[in-house]
């Protein structure tokens, strides 16, 4: 679904427009990354040195005939798209989330064909999608095969489960295998008593203080630990 990163604003004024609440069309995916984008934008709440804080959970509502059409192509796959359009948007503006980013549908019979809205929400979690490599003490972020995560709560559990926080896709990992718990005397990693092991920097941990730039290895899975303390930013590809 590349056309997810191809928009043009005469479509974005389109979305939710007089032509989408008189027309007998139904909605197109593009318009739905679109209207989107622009919810970021709208909620974007400006904080300090110019970084703001944006919606992360979002609800489409859709009248009975798109919904069925967003069935059809296969809601979760959609809502993962247009999830990983939102994360790139963020990191172009470089907008910051608090919590997971989350789409959902849902059906309206009130609504007709081609109309639709955005409801959306900021949600805290313990993990969100990291949008700059400006990580800290405070909110470090892990690299996990490239994928990239900002610690926004005090605990979070890595594992193979749907409850874990982070979750990875590696059979070597067990549900809830690793913890990574933020506290006063520095950030701990704890392994969960998984089958296989935890491991920081080549060796076998029950629990370990963690230092920018510590490497974790759970199954056959790589988690990279970084707080910014040693200045490098550009180990995730940024400058500056």
């Amino acid at each position: 679904m590349a056309f997810l990163d191809r928009f043009e604003k005469g479509v974005e004024r389109a979305v939710n427009g007089p032509f989408a609440k008189t027309s007998r069309r139904e909605v197109k995916p593009v318009e739905l990354a679109s209207a989107l984008r622009r919810e970021l934008d709208d909620k974007a709440a400006v904080l300090a040195r110019g970084r703001a804080v944006v919606p992360n959970e979002f609800v489409i509502v859709l009248s009975r005939t798109d919904f069925d059409k967003i069935l059809d192509w296969g809601a979760e796959a959609m809502g993962e798209e247009l999830q990983e359009g939102i994360a790139q948007h963020a990191a172009s503006q470089r907008y910051a989330f608090v919590g997971p980013v989350s789409v959902t549908f849902e059906e309206d019979v009130a609504k007709t064909p081609g109309d639709f809205e955005v409801r959306s929400a900021t949600v805290r979690g313990a993990v969100a999608p990291a949008t700059t490599a400006s990580a800290s003490t405070r909110h470090p972020i892990v690299d996990i095969d490239g994928q990239r995560y900002l610690l926004t709560g005090a605990v979070t559990v890595i594992g193979r489960g749907s409850d874990a926080d982070i979750i990875v896709e590696d059979t070597g990992v067990s549900r809830r295998h690793l913890e990574i718990r933020l506290g006063p005397d520095g950030p701990i990693a704890t392994d969960l008593g998984s089958t296989n092991g935890t491991f920081v920097e080549g060796h076998r941990i029950t629990n370990a203080l963690l230092v920018d730039g510590n490497t974790i290895t759970i199954g056959r899975t790589h988690v990279v630990f970084w707080t910014g303390e040693s200045g490098e930013d550009a180990a995730f590809g940024e400058e500056g």
